[in-house]
């Protein structure tokens, strides 16, 4: 039985990653509806290498009938739209940070904690996590499976596809702009981006933490543990795609640095690549198109008692937005729909 599948915000940039993993994964959809801003109505976008779809007005799309729908409009649109399409029957993976929250909803990483989704027949609402969380926590199951974490520190090294396309285009303009001596404008960014590292991303807290870091902590404990504690810094970096991450855990149980590369290896969703030589490593330039969470630089950390630090790489618009939605909705099928067709 194939399924009625709406994909929500699909002019932008993890919309159409959204309809290219559909297409790719040969998702079993015998229908696919392109939506988003009554602006962007009428205009065409691809869905795999032989279709092209026509974008229908979201507002006033009727979402009856329509199995599942993938939402990456902005949080503000998801709000209005996404409880009225999960009220039409629809069920609803969101990828923006709207519901992420909610303790109703369910916030799922394949890899890490499938069995969450069948909380989404409380509101009909599934949660896609932060990009930096997912890729994150892909790399700490299996560790905490068999050490079980007690303490993350994380810093991060955030790509400015995060921000979206304007952000893409701000990184290129003023990079373009130096080389040409034309003066330098900020618009999505607080500072310059071009040739340089800002350590803020989203909005500044009480604490003194951006939003960013709160998501990744309070995302991970829902997640993978409640009991986990996480310390991030998370810094955009003049990168057009991919996220890099520098994690070091602390764990309960001793943790030998030749075990956790061979569990590593073996979990869903990881690539091991750490070689100690020159190119040994993966970089956010490679893992752009790619599935694969990266794990580099592998190594024990003596400063704490059960210590380990390594480097962490992804696609932040594949795996930390489009294929993990994708896959949310495939174990979706494969656990709960399937079951009752």
């Amino acid at each position: 039985m194939g399924y009625k599948v709406a994909v929500v915000g699909a002019t932008g940039a993890v919309g159409h990653e959204l309809l290219t993993t559909l297409a790719e994964r040969n998702f079993p959809a015998d229908e696919v509806v392109a939506l988003a801003s009554e602006r962007s109505a009428g205009q065409q976008v691809s869905y795999g290498e032989d279709t092209v779809l026509k974008v229908q007005n979201l507002e006033t799309f009727d979402f009856k009938g329509t199995d599942i729908a993938l939402f990456s409009p902005g949080a503000k649109i998801s709000a209005v739209h996404a409880p009225r399409a999960a009220k039409a029957g629809t069920i609803v993976i969101d990828n923006t940070s709207q519901f992420r929250m909610d303790h109703d909803v369910p916030l799922i990483v394949p890899e890490v904690n499938p069995q969450a989704i069948a909380g989404y027949t409380k509101r009909n609402i599934i949660a896609n996590p932060n990009c930096s969380t997912i890729q994150m926590v892909v790399a700490l199951k299996p560790l905490h499976d068999r050490f079980k974490i007690k303490r993350v520190v994380v810093s991060t090294y955030q790509s400015v596809s995060g921000g979206g396309k304007e952000a893409m285009d701000e990184l290129f303009n003023q990079t373009r702009g130096i080389y040409v001596n034309d003066a330098i404008t900020k618009e999505v960014f607080t500072k310059q981006i071009a040739f340089n590292v800002i350590p803020h991303i989203d909005m500044f807290m009480d604490d003194g933490s951006t939003k960013e870091e709160w998501k990744m902590r309070v995302e991970t404990k829902k997640i993978l543990d409640p009991a986990i504690e996480v310390f991030a810094t998370c810094v955009r970096v003049p990168v057009f795609i991919g996220h890099a991450e520098a994690i070091t855990i602390e764990t309960e149980k001793p943790i030998d640095e030749n075990e956790a590369r061979a569990i590593l290896q073996k979990a869903p969703g990881i690539t091991v690549v750490d070689h100690r030589a020159n190119e040994g490593y993966v970089t956010p330039q490679e893992s752009a198109g790619e599935d694969a969470v990266y794990i580099s630089r592998i190594r024990k950390d003596p400063t704490v008692k059960n210590g380990l630090a390594f480097w962490c790489v992804s696609d932040n618009l594949c795996k930390g937005a489009a294929l993990n939605t994708v896959q949310i909705a495939e174990t979706l099928i494969e656990m709960h729909l399937r079951k009752a067709a």
